[in-house]
């Protein structure tokens, strides 16, 4: 198939588009500036001169499929920006691949768009759950927003299809970065000891999942996707820190309610002194990782034929493998 992939350069996409590669397929992908364009060559894609948030129309080559990775993802910050990219960005593209003659659109949302605005604990849900598309979190409710609009556009000739990862993870995502100097500093803590059933998505399995809702699925849905394991947030933090020679029993830990107190009080700090950057603690941040969030992907499992081959184990041998091509610019680990 010839495909497009938006956020080439990304955690996902620096990994995708050398598997589609690998597979056969033709790939083009959106590029902003000449250092992208060098990268995504290398992968083995063809760039296209493309900014998903200019006034201009977008030219495309002619496709078959699209995969839209692109996106802004910040826990805190203004909200414009934030929805310019990943809303507007997402109908823009929309509006340009019909022209092109694509005939499937997989688009990467997230799985926190289920989350509410008070914290309310989330426990195997699947698909039937409400969106919160004006959610205080910029970052979730322009996810639910563009998911929104991806499914929308389905119809007859053009299948629409959205994948739902919680908390991508591989070299690269935003804890394995991060992780490091939290620990070593003392400025990491675990919310409620972080003794609470977390989902997660390895970026192999996100790829997997991708292939298959390319070839099969119904359109205009959406769809969960997640790690065959399950563990708790503690646990999964302590393997990526692990991998990194680091533990994580001595991390401090607060309640959920204080956390939330705090991350409110970082916001207006940084929102009235305008500072560049996420605060340290936010209260996207702690909805969003400080709270039992499990899904249930049967749905993926039983109509796009997703299985989730990559184990934890595997998973983690990556870090320490060398095989690190998915350690590209971006984020993939809000749920």
């Amino acid at each position: 198939m010839r495909i497009l992939v938006s956020g080439g350069t990304g955690l996902l996409g620096g990994r995708l588009i050398p598997k589609l590669a690998d597979d056969g397929h033709q790939i083009f992908a959106l590029s902003r500036s000449v250092s992208s364009r060098v990268r995504l060559s290398a992968m083995g894609a063809t760039p296209i001169s493309a900014d998903l948030e200019a006034d201009a129309p977008l030219t495309l080559p002619e496709i078959d499929a699209v995969v839209h990775a692109a996106a802004l993802f910040r826990f805190s910050g203004p909200r414009k920006p934030i929805f310019r990219t990943n809303v507007d960005g997402t109908l823009a593209l929309l509006k340009a691949v019909g022209n092109a003659g694509a005939k499937t659109f997989v688009h990467i949302s997230a799985a926190g768009v289920i989350q509410d605005v008070v914290g309310t604990p989330i426990r195997n849900a699947d698909e039937s759950a409400p969106t919160f598309p004006n959610h205080f979190s910029a970052y979730l409710a322009s996810k639910a927003q563009a998911e929104s609009l991806v499914l929308a556009a389905n119809k007859p000739g053009f299948r629409t299809i959205a994948l739902r990862p919680p908390a991508i993870w591989g070299p690269g995502d935003t804890f394995s970065r991060q992780i490091p100097d939290a620990i070593r500093s003392g400025r990491f803590a675990l919310v409620d000891r972080g003794d609470y059933p977390f989902s997660t998505c390895h970026v192999d399995n996100v790829v997997e999942a991708i292939k298959c809702a390319l070839e099969r699925g119904d359109g205009g849905h959406a769809f969960f996707i997640a790690d065959q394991e399950r563990l708790t947030f503690r646990e999964f933090i302590a393997s990526l820190a692990s991998v990194q020679g680091l533990s994580v029993d001595k991390l401090r830990s607060m309640p959920y309610w204080l956390a939330v107190t705090v991350g409110g009080v970082m916001d207006a700090v940084w929102a009235t002194t305008r500072r560049d950057g996420d605060p340290p603690v936010s209260r996207s941040m702690i909805r969003m990782i400080g709270r039992e969030f499990s899904v249930n992907d049967a749905a993926a499992r039983r109509e796009l034929g997703y299985v989730g081959k990559t184990s934890r184990t595997d998973g983690l041998r990556i870090y320490t493998t060398g095989d690190h091509s998915c350690q590209a610019v971006g984020s993939g680990l809000a749920p």
